[in-house]
């Protein structure tokens, strides 16, 4: 092609391209960005987990003013308000459009029979609560090792316990969700291994047997325990109850990364944090996602500074998938 064929090309290609836009038929790239999917999870204020000393009211009134998107509601405090004091609690969280993120389990289901029992009895009570409120998602994390029960008894003993939990809370119309731990210095350090994996949360979720029993991720656990992207494109958006959003500390193999130490997400790139929330996406993922560092240097701060901190933190890694 010659010079002038080729600038006569280029100025028919642009003449057809205006002409299409003026008739409304805009570019691939405009489509396709026009159909990316946009994320439906809210950015949830889980005091406890940043060291932030909070009742359930004046968390309300922090999430608000820091920008948060839900705040995790306390099941116990629910239970105990009168109706007019649970309407003005819902109204106020409306006028702030804050929505509620997922409640932890009350009950102890790690002890023995006894203990587990005991706890239950409290539980449809802490479940009504909820619902009154509009509620509808409780987690809890399991612990992966154990130092007598081995895994298929361990295994036996969760999907017992558990489905009777899920059968609770299923009646007053909650989710509930499991999150599995998965640094290697955490399975280990019993004599018996336990869950600690997505695939081996998704076997005891099926043994439960219960359709409103989920998981609660972890992008630290998902890290630790070496999965990927397409581990959580597997999940629906129905599959997955709450999430906790993370990073690692730099220079520590992966083998030595322990539970205790992390960081704020975003902090130092560990964790492939835009695979992580771009699944999230993708799957139309629309609860909670919530900061869990475990970081003494946050925990040390005074409340203002602790949720700034990680508000900025939380919204940064959110842009990734923006």
């Amino acid at each position: 092609m010659t010079v002038s064929h080729r600038r006569a090309f280029l100025k028919t290609a642009a003449a057809v391209s205006l002409t299409a836009t003026g008739l409304g038929l805009r570019p691939r790239r405009a489509v396709a960005q026009a159909q990316k999917p946009q994320r439906k999870f809210t950015l949830d204020l889980a005091c406890g987990a940043i060291g932030v000393e909070a009742d359930p009211r004046e968390a309300i009134r922090l999430a608000a003013r820091f920008g948060f998107e839900s705040v995790d509601p306390s099941g116990e405090f629910l239970a105990r308000l009168s109706d007019a004091e649970l309407d003005a609690l819902l109204a106020e969280m409306k006028a702030k459009n804050l929505v509620w993120g997922a409640a932890g389990l009350s009950v102890n289901f790690r002890g023995d029979d006894s203990q587990f029992k005991a706890s239950m009895l409290r539980l449809p009570e802490v479940a009504q609560g909820l619902q009154r409120a509009g509620a509808g998602r409780v987690g809890t994390w399991l612990s992966p090792c154990h130092r007598s029960l081995t895994y298929l008894a361990n295994f036996r003993q969760h999907a017992r316990r558990l489905r009777e939990v899920a059968k609770v809370l299923g009646d007053f119309g909650l989710r509930f969700g499991m999150e599995y731990v998965g640094p290697k210095t955490s399975w280990t350090a019993a004599q018996y291994p336990f869950i600690h994996t997505l695939a081996e949360t998704k076997d005891l979720i099926a043994e439960i047997g219960r359709d409103n029993v989920g998981v609660v991720l972890d992008s630290w656990h998902w890290y630790n325990a070496r999965e990927t992207e397409t581990d959580l494109l597997t999940l629906t958006n129905r599959d997955v109850v709450a999430c906790d959003l993370n990073d690692a500390p730099a220079n520590v193999p992966i083998d030595q990364q322990r539970d205790g130490v992390r960081d704020l997400p975003c902090a130092t790139g560990v964790v492939d944090l835009k695979a992580f929330l771009g699944a999230l996406v993708q799957i139309g993922y629309d609860g909670p996602v919530r900061a869990e560092p475990f970081s003494r240097s946050l925990r040390a701060m005074p409340n203002a500074e602790a949720l700034a901190a990680t508000v900025g933190a939380m919204q940064k890694a959110f842009a990734l998938v923006q």
